[in-house]
């Protein structure tokens, strides 16, 4: 964090860049490849994208997208 800046000092936000991309590059390697399974299969990724959608629910107002 640049020194005078009153934020806080604490949290992913707050740390030096070169550390948070070293954190940030393990979530894409955490898993082997072969174990992404939507990596693998398109037709798994989509039908579980339709899923998530379905389980959201209808838009709550008319003309609402949900975003």
């Amino acid at each position: 964090m640049p020194k005078g800046h009153l934020g806080s000092t604490r949290g992913f936000a707050s740390m030096d860049e070169d550390r948070q991309r070293e954190i940030a590059s393990k979530g894409g390697r955490s898993v082997p490849a072969e174990k992404r399974s939507f990596s693998q299969d398109r037709g798994l990724a989509s039908e579980a994208g339709r899923k998530g959608g379905q389980a959201s629910g209808p838009p709550r107002h008319p003309g609402d997208d949900g975003f």
